[in-house]
């Protein structure tokens, strides 16, 4: 039984292991963009993000007024 138990713990030991020398291998296969690209493309996160947010608003705005303006019809 005991046996049994030390080779299970070494397989799952074999097992972390493995897993961290198998992403160490994909992280050295990964391509990293360059300082010009991550900043063009972080002003890219930026302005879409505004963009998004800015028509969010608008539509919110919009919807409010709306809401209002039923409120005081029905008032």
């Amino acid at each position: 039984m005991a046996v049994a138990k030390e080779k299970e713990k070494e397989r799952r030991e074999n097992s972390v292991v493995r897993t961290f020398r198998e992403t160490r291998a994909e992280l050295r296969k990964v391509v990293w963009p360059s300082r010009e690209e991550t900043v063009r493309l972080t002003i890219v996160v930026i302005v879409v993000s505004f963009a998004i947010g800015l028509f969010l608003f608008m539509g919110d705005s919009i919807f409010l007024w709306l809401y209002t303006m039923l409120v005081d019809l029905v008032r």
